[in-house]
């Protein structure tokens, strides 16, 4: 069991206890009533300055006709990662012009501002954030794990894929990296790619939430004890200071007044202690509404981690796959003040709302553990998820409302305990992917909460780099190196009219340059690549004996083959290939009679491509509600056709080894996996309202008030 924490800890919390007017835990102050000011959250805007100055006599970027320099990451460095780089510069200007029109004022950012916290991009969104502050906007960060990458400065850092003005890539590293040691003329040397740690990040972006505002009714730390409960702006600028946020974390857990505890458990002492910044605050920005901004990066130290040299970067591990699952153990000190910042907020009748990059359960729609047992192992980041003890944990904190990013995803999820603890965790989705939107959350009442989902399908200025990104197009046609053939994207994408657009034809080449091959079994990503609806359809009715291995001999039916599958021991008795045809004819009108009970036809069913579906089904992953949304009524249609089409229980597929045998019939690979792959697809679509929904914290319900969704159900 974990021993108690010190008297002076006590005493510590005991004053924490009291709220924003002095008033213990125990007592309740009617008096500040109900407030019913929105804020907007906007996550994952992995800002990039991309008229941002690099400081450097080697590069300036690309000169464009207004006088300005590109500093812009490639096309095929977007379309291959799982965020936008560039054209998210204008989608995060739109939200917040968006959300300044419509009134809001405050606004939440959790998490990865910035993609890797460097000088140049945390300058450049410093500014816009000071350009709209001016207009009356107040801001509140919560750190994620792109900002910061590590816990202190990586000065070694930087990226290889800047575009230079011919169409090409350009290295450019801090100036600490080995390739600058070493003088390497084909890198470029600036410390505006270095990686910036928690000291300069909370200096340079203090003033948006990280420190204390005079215009706030309250401010506090996990740390802050204010003498006598009183809260000043004098006392909370003092317990602001960073060498009184900090705490001692080990390789195997939280060190400090926890460390006896966790030692006597772990059976050996705590190794690799060092102290470190907890970012997180607490912060009354208007009269009755409580922000509390949670840091819920773990950087745990590793085995480079050298107890004479702490503050190296490299002695800490990245915080993206720790999440609350790490906090649970490596931050007992946060749950704690957690715990009793619920308790206040509901004593006083406080609205809190809580942000963290990280999610607190289930983001995939609870479809989790089928996503492991069908794609290859690790795919879709699900070692991001959140144990069950996490999600049981957090909820027994009493804290009602999360907002979540890190997944980039639109999604609602929520949890309720045998005590009565409910939570609900909201997942606002990236700027910088497709179903960009941000979120409105406000208070109805003490126990109801209206979120609302704004989308950026309109962004002003979104196809302003398209003609550099033409010139690369255009280079890598024309090169015959391996490397840059490999690198030919669709050109397709720069014909977009809208950024909604934009966003969605990213995804199907991310879908096809890199989710297809990392995520999907051979046999599957074959099939998922040649593969129409209609020939889906028809597949998963299809009955026949001919095997894979003869596909070979009757190539004219489908376009798939057995090159994924491992040679099994041809059986007797077996058909000709030619049987096929026959026996696809008779599942084609089974297929038909599926569709028209639908009033569908099975030829329309053609127009979603294979690279439509594969599309579709990670655009869902995704953005979830707002995928179907863009898919319109007739596809959602036809796929829940496709998802009720499979036997109820598909043929087992013969295997030898780990492959299947290319013995199986041919159509039992794909009903066997595709019923499971359109199952999941049903459930990513079939979620909780992540549109726009009512909370109620009383009723412990989730309600749908959206009239135009779509749903798989």
């Amino acid at each position: 069991m974990r021993l108690a924490p010190p008297a002076a800890f006590l005493l510590a919390t005991l004053l924490a206890a009291c709220g924003s007017d002095g008033l213990p835990v125990t007592e309740t102050n009617p008096g500040d009533g109900y407030n019913s000011t929105a804020v907007a959250f906007m996550s994952d805007v992995h800002f990039e300055n991309i008229y941002g100055d690099l400081k450097s006599a080697q590069f300036s970027g690309i000169p464009t006709k207004d006088g300005k320099n590109a500093t812009i990451r490639t096309m095929y460095a977007q379309l291959t990662s799982t965020r936008l780089f560039n054209e998210n510069y204008f989608a995060f200007r739109a939200a917040l012009d968006d959300a300044y029109a419509k009134g809001l004022r405050l606004v939440a950012l959790p998490g990865d501002i910035s993609d890797d916290a460097q000088p140049i991009n945390i300058d450049g969104i410093s500014d816009i954030l000071h350009e709209y502050q001016a207009k009356g906007m107040r801001f509140f960060i919560a750190p994620g794990n792109h900002d910061p990458n590590e816990p202190y400065d990586d000065d070694e850092a930087g990226k290889n894929d800047f575009l230079t003005r011919d169409g090409k890539e350009q290295k450019i590293y801090a100036v600490n990296n080995a390739a600058c040691k070493a003088k390497d003329p084909t890198v470029v040397c600036t410390n505006q790619l270095m990686e910036q740690g928690y000291d300069k990040l909370l200096t340079k972006l203090g003033e948006f939430g990280y420190m204390p505002n005079k215009n706030d009714v309250y401010w506090e730390t996990p740390f802050t004890p204010y003498t006598d409960g009183k809260y000043s702006y004098d006392a909370a600028s003092a317990a602001s200071a960073l060498d009184k946020r900090q705490f001692e974390i080990c390789a195997e857990g939280e060190g400090g007044s926890y460390k006896a505890a966790g030692e006597t458990k772990l059976g050996k002492p705590y190794t690799r202690c060092t102290k470190i910044i907890d970012a997180s605050y607490l912060v009354e920005p208007v009269k009755g509404i409580w922000l509390l901004a949670l840091d819920a990066n773990v950087h745990v130290p590793n085995a480079k981690f050298d107890p004479a040299n702490p503050k190296i970067f490299s002695g800490f591990d990245n915080a993206g796959d720790a999440g609350w699952n790490k906090v649970l153990t490596h931050k007992i000190h946060q749950m704690e003040w957690i715990k009793s910042v619920a308790a206040r907020a509901k004593a006083q009748g406080k609205q809190l709302m809580s942000f963290s990059h990280y999610p607190t359960m289930d983001f995939y729609a609870n479809q989790t553990d089928a996503m492991k047992a069908v794609f290859k192992s690790g795919a879709f980041q699900v070692t991001r998820m959140p144990a069950a003890a996490t999600t049981a944990a957090l909820a027994g904190t009493g804290l009602p409302l999360h907002m979540g990013g890190h997944m980039h995803f639109n999604g609602t999820n929520d949890y309720k305990d045998a005590a009565g603890n409910y939570m609900v965790n909201v997942q606002s989705p990236s700027l910088a992917v497709f179903g960009a939107a941000y979120k409105i959350v406000s208070y109805q009442s003490k126990d109801t909460i209206d979120v609302q989902t704004v989308g950026l399908n309109n962004v002003a200025r979104y196809n302003e780099l398209f003609p550099l990104y033409q010139t690369e197009y255009d280079y890598l046609q024309g090169s015959v190196a391996a490397g840059d053939v490999a690198k030919r994207w669709d050109r397709g994408i720069l014909d977009s009219t809208s950024y909604g657009q934009f966003t969605r034809t990213y995804f199907g080449e991310l879908s096809r340059l890199r989710f297809m091959s990392d995520y999907w079994p051979c046999e599957m990503k074959e099939a998922a690549m040649s593969l129409d609806a209609r020939q889906m359809l028809i597949l998963s009715q299809l009955q026949t004996k001919v095997t894979l291995a003869q596909l070979k001999d009757n190539p004219g039916v489908l376009p798939i083959t057995a090159t994924c599958a491992a040679k099994g021991t041809v059986a007797d008795g077996g058909v000709a290939a030619s049987q096929l045809t026959a026996d696809w004819a008779t599942a084609t009108a089974k297929a038909e009679q599926l569709a028209a009970a639908a009033n569908l036809k099975l030829d329309d069913f053609a127009k979603i491509s294979a690279y439509e579906f594969y599309g579709d089904f990670h655009r869902t992953v995704y953005a979830g509600e707002l995928a179907l949304r863009d898919m319109g009524a007739q596809r959602v249609a036809q796929y829940k056709v496709l998802m009720g089409a499979f036997p109820a229980t598909p043929a087992a597929i013969v295997k030898i080894g780990d492959l299947p045998s290319d013995q199986n019939a041919v159509n039992v690979l794909f009903q066997n996996q595709f019923k499971q792959v359109f199952a999941i697809f049903k459930g990513l679509g079939s979620g909780k309202p992540s549109d726009r929904f009512t909370i109620d914290l009383k009723a412990k319900t989730l309600t749908n008030a959206s009239n135009s969704g779509l749903s798989f159900n």
